[in-house]
This record gives structure tokens, sequence and C-alpha cells, in this order.
């Protein structure tokens, strides 16, 4: 008979799921006392009176924390078991081991109410359908979803005290290592400590980290690595290896923890994943407290230059890298009436384009702005500012690229050192094997050879080194004197091949902020600078319109053209006076003739025809005279010429197609017409027959 009176013959014509769950692999292999008494709960199932072949044990969720329920297939099955009114009752030690979420847990206590299943633990046997009974396990089941928080608390405590004073010990990145004392130390390797600074020096003065990936493509240099067993290789860069040299502030000495936050499984998110945190946002940071590669204060500009190198022009409106594009002010320029990032646009010229309205509301963007004459101006306003001050952007060029140099010559003496002394050990061990143990002993031989060939080509790269240097040195001696005549202005190179397009945009970032532009009226543009530090300063720009009607001063210049045209002048003459004054044609910077003679002709002004040379020539008749005394047009007669149909020469003084001034000439042609004959020559070979 069943030892508790909620028990009924309902429940013991169905199954008695025992439930066994322990929550990570450490306790099961560790704690089996815990296990066994789960186990042995077969015997409280039969003392409650079920048969030994009606009872069944769930324990596929070994191992698996109760927390949820998506990950627990034994859960999911004890679940759609009781659902199908297969389960008379579950026994576990805890109510714990089922569930430890309340969202999880309710659910349950309605499916078992429904179909009559019974839950025992350690203390007895509740029925969910019962007031007492589902009040019961409900609270238990809160009490148990309270103290997987205060484990969790507990658990962490101690590993957020410690990481408070930077004591906890993180894995530590390439470079860094832990001595025999668990004190952290620089790489005793100096070929890894010279690769991390130079990835570090390097940016610092490219200022991206596609040029520093280039520079160590282009030098043949790798970087070193640990793999997932933990040793150190190198291998050919990635600029997912760049931005992790970058972006970690262990290379700054900090100690930092949480820099990242879990995110739970959702409906758009199936499995746990990691959101990388700002650096606002990061819980404990202890400065300091490593060997720093660079100081707090370097690794701050770094990552302001990385963040600002990402353009995001749409949402965080940065200003991003400088390009070798034509448009000096890329990333600077902001638009003057919705006040958004213009990107740059080169399809059939230079312009700055202001699309946000287009992309955000597909209505017409707000302006469409010719890139040169901007930045034209822009450029000599920054000339301007930097008037009271003498550039020597040659001499720290060429410095920063020597020290480049230099460090890219050391970093190829350590590797080839480093290869050197691979290749010696690959050597010893070869000659330690024993030779008939070919199997060894050809592994062993390939590996030398590999090694033998990587010494080679290291050896071959530190041979030749990169010639940065000595292209840029490689000036004429024109353009030397011409340089130091100049005091070396930055004007003076500025239009040379001395400096790329990224380094202008680099040099004008320097000390203009942001520019606004705005089309005041169709030619002309109002720019205002904000330079570093807060200063404007307000220019008008003209740029190039597509006809006369845009540009602003159109009526001024008819007035002019109708004075000028009338005292005499020539459209040239006229054009040159309104350039002096300041006007222009639409698409150039100063008015050219045909735009007088437009706007003159737009008046009514003609110039009176000039006598034309004598188009007669005595005993012939020309093309026009036939055409207009047959009744054709002239294309007839060109085209009866060119097929054949008329044979007839030109004239080598005039050049025109000259017939007999004759009767029979009309009469011939007429015949021709009126396709009663089919050619007729009137070449002067045929005349002279």
């Amino acid at each position: 008979m069943p030892i508790s009176e909620l028990i009924a013959a309902t429940h013991l014509a169905r199954k008695a799921l025992i439930y066994i769950r322990q929550s990570s692999p450490h306790q099961v292999l560790t704690n089996q006392e815990s296990l066994q008494m789960q186990y042995a709960l077969r015997e409280r199932a039969a003392r409650l009176g079920w048969r030994a072949e009606d009872i069944e044990v769930i324990d596929t969720d070994l191992g698996l924390s109760g927390r949820a329920a998506e990950h627990r297939a034994g859960f999911k099955e004890l679940v759609a078991r009781v659902t199908l009114g297969q389960v008379g009752i579950i026994l576990s030690t805890e109510v714990n081991r089922l569930s430890r979420n309340c969202s999880d847990w309710y659910p349950l206590l309605d499916i078992c109410g429904y179909r009559g299943c019974l839950i025992a633990d350690g203390d007895g046997v509740y029925d969910p359908a019962t007031a007492n009974g589902r009040l019961l396990l409900g609270l238990k089941g809160t009490i148990s979803e309270a103290e997987l928080f205060t484990i969790r608390a507990r658990l962490t405590a101690g590993l957020l005290n410690k990481a408070q004073r930077g004591d906890l010990a993180l894995r530590l990145p390439v470079g860094l290592v832990r001595n025999q004392l668990g004190q952290v130390e620089k790489d005793p390797d100096r070929a890894v400590q010279r690769g991390i600074e130079l990835v570090l020096t390097t940016f610092l003065r490219v200022r991206s980290s596609p040029k520093v990936l280039d520079f160590f493509n282009q030098s043949g240099l790798k970087l070193p690595r640990r793999d997932r067993f933990g040793e150190l290789v190198w291998r050919t860069p990635n600029t997912n290896m760049i931005l992790a040299i970058l972006k970690n502030p262990a290379y700054a000495g900090a100690f930092v923890y949480g820099r990242s936050r879990s995110l739970r499984p959702g409906a758009s998110q199936p499995t746990t994943s990691q959101k990388r945190l700002p650096m606002e946002e990061w819980r404990i940071i202890v400065r300091d407290k490593y060997p720093a590669y660079v100081d707090w204060e370097t690794y701050l500009r770094i990552q302001a230059m990385l963040k600002d190198n990402y353009a995001e022009y749409d949402r965080a409106q940065n200003r991003g890298v400088p390009r070798d594009g034509k448009a000096l002010l890329q990333g600077l320029v902001y638009c003057g009436e919705c006040g958004h990032k213009m990107p740059v646009q080169y399809k059939g010229g230079t312009f700055y384009v202001c699309n946000f309205l287009k992309q955000s509301y597909h209505v017409k963007g707000c302006q469409f702005i010719h890139a040169d004459r901007v930045d034209d101006a822009v450029v000599k306003a920054f000339f301007q500012a930097l008037a009271p001050i003498e550039l020597d952007v040659y001499a720290r060029a060429v410095s920063a690229l020597s020290q480049s140099d230099e460090q890219a010559a050391r970093a190829h003496r350590q590797m080839v050192e480093r290869l050197r002394y691979q290749a010696g050990l690959a050597q010893r061990q070869f000659l330690r094997v024993d030779p008939d143990n070919r199997l060894v002993a050809a592994e062993l031989e390939a590996r030398w050879e590999a090694t033998l060939r990587d010494l080679r080509q290291a050896e071959e790269a530190a041979a030749h080194p990169r010639a940065s240097t000595e292209a840029v040195c490689a000036l004429t001696p024109e353009l030397k004197a011409a340089f130091v005549e100049l005091g070396r202005k930055l004007p003076a190179v500025w239009d040379t091949r001395l400096l790329s397009n990224h380094q202008r945009k680099a040099l004008l970032r320097c000390l203009i902020e942001k520019v606004v532009i705005h089309r005041v009226v169709r030619d002309m543009v109002q720019a205002r600078i904000v330079w570093q530090g807060g200063a404007t300063t307000t220019l008008r720009v003209p740029v190039p319109v597509g006809c006369l009607k845009d540009l602003s001063t159109a009526e001024e210049m008819k007035q002019q053209i109708r004075v000028l045209f009338l005292a005499g002048k020539s459209d040239q003459e006229i054009a040159e006076h309104l350039t002096a004054q300041g006007h222009r044609s639409p698409m150039r910077s100063v008015v050219i003739a045909n735009t007088v003679k437009v706007l003159r002709l737009q008046q009514g002004l003609r110039c009176k025809r000039q006598p034309s040379g004598q188009r007669r020539v005595p005993g012939h008749r020309t093309l026009p005279e036939l055409a207009h005394a047959l009744g054709v047009g002239e294309w007839w007669l060109r085209e009866s010429i060119q097929r054949g149909r008329i044979a007839v020469g030109k004239d080598p003084g005039t050049k025109m197609y000259l017939f007999p001034d004759e009767p029979e000439t009309l009469t011939k042609l007429a015949a021709l017409k009126a396709d009663r004959t089919a050619k007729i020559n009137f070449s002067k070979e045929h005349q002279d027959a």
C-alpha cells in the first residue's frame, strides 16, 4: 500500500519518473555522493507503491545548469510525457533539480495539476492541483530561484574582490608572461617585444590599421601569436591581429575586468553571445599593473584615432581615416541645411553630396556641390592660418620614415636570428634520431628543410630592405634649391608629389575641425570653417552652374554687354572687361567670349555680316546654284557624286565642284533626276574630248 494519502490508483497506473541533474561536469566527477542519492530515489518510488518496471530515470541533463530549459533535453522530455498523461509522479531530491527558473517552474506545475501528476522531493509528496500543494511548491521554486543568485554572488564575490586589486589571473596577451612567482613581466624573447612595439609605433606614424598591415606585408614581417595550446607561433599578420594589439589595454600596463557583457539567448539571439562594451562602461580598471609597452595617455590617443577612423557617417558622425581620394575635405564637410555629414561622390567629377534625406525618407537630397572650388578656398584659408608658422614637413617625414626603416631592419635581424636558432634546433633533433627509424627521421628532416627555407627567405628580405626613405629623398637639385630658398614653407610643397592626398588631408585635420557648406545662391556657396579650438572663418566660394540663368550677376552682365557692344567693343574685349570686374561664365572662373555672344544675341544685338569671299567662278556653276535652278536639295547632288552617277572634279583653287555654265548642264541633270539616264560625266577630260 502507498505510504502517502495523496497517491491513488490512477497515479500508480502510470509511470514514476526520477529526474537527475547536476549543475556542472565538475560536480558529476567529484560529487559522487549526491549522484548516488539521486539514483537511490528508485527505492523510494518502490516504497511509494510503484512497480520496478514502471520506474524510469531521466539523467540526460547531467552537467547542465537549471537556470533555463532551452538546452535541457531531459527536462523537455519530462514535460512532454506529463503533457501526454503518461506520468503519475515526478521524483527529485530537491525541486531545484527540476528548475531554478520560475518561468519554467510554474508552467510545469500547471501541466502537472491539469494531468493529475504528483511531485515528490526529500520532504514529502505534493499535489499541484491542490491549493496547499501549489503554494508549497511555488514557494520552493521561488526560493530555489533566489538561491541561484545567492550562489552566484558568493562565487563571484571573491573573484571581484581580487579583480579590484588587479590580482586576478586573467589570460595575458602575447608579449606578456607570468613568471614562477605569478608576477607579470614582458616576454623575454626580444623579437616578440619588438614586434609588439613596431605595431604600436607604426600606427602612431601612419594613423591607420590597414596601413600598418601594408607596412608589415611590404616588409615581409610576421607577428607573434599564441595557438590554441598556448604555444608561441609567428604568423603573417591580418587586420584583426593588428587591432587586437592596438585595442588591448594590457599593453598600456592596465588590468581591466569587465570589457564585455554576456547576452542571454532570446528570439533574435538563439545562443549566448558576448557584447563588447565601450571604455566608459568597463567594470574595473587598475592602471600601472603590468609592464607597459606604451603609456596610458598614448593608449587613449590610439583609441581616439581608431574611433575617428571608423567612418560611421550616418550614425556616429566620425571623420573616418584620410584616404587617397581627390576630395581634400573628405570626412570634414557638413550640410548647412540639415546638419548631417556630406559624403564624397566621384562619379562625373568630385562632389560633396548630402543624401541623408534621400536615404532616410526617399526624398530629394539637400545639396550637391562641386568639391574643387570649395577645397581650393579652404586650402588658401589654411595657408593663411599657417602664415606665421614655418613647417619643416619634408624633414619630419624623412625622419619618421628613417626611424620606421630602422625598426623594420631590426625586426628583420631578430627574425633571422630566431630562425637560425630554430634551424639549428631542427638539425640537432634530426642528428639525434635513430637512422633506422625512418618514419621519425623523415618527419624531422622535412621540418629541418622547412626551417631552412624560412631562414633563406628571411635573409633575402633582410638583405633587400624596403627603400622608403630613399624614394622620398630622391629630389632634383632644382627642387632642393627651391625648397631651401622658400624657407621650407608648406605652400611650396603642397602641389608637388612629396605630399600624397591622404597626407594633405591629415595636415588639414591638424587645424580644421569641420567645414559647414551652404549654397546661398545657385552660383555661390558659403563655407564656414571651424578650426580646432572653436574659432571660425566664413568664406564665399563661387561654384560652377549649369546655365547662364543660374548666374546671380547675369542681368548686370547683360547691361554692361549692351553698353560695351554699342561702344564698338568686340566679344573678346567685352569678356576681358567683365572678368576684370569679377564676373565669370557658368563653368569657368573667367568670362569667355562665347558667354558674351550668347548674352548679346539674347538682347538682339547682332554684328553686321562681313562681306563673304567671291563664290562665283566665271564660266562655271556651283552646287548651290544648280540645286536652286533644279529645285532640289544640295544633298541630292552630293549623294549622286558620291555614288558615281555624276562625274565631276573639284577646282584646285576654290576646292569646289564646278559644272559648265551651259544649258546642256541643266538638261542632263534634269534627265538624271527623272531616271532617263544612268550617269553624267562633267569631268575636265571628258569635256576636252
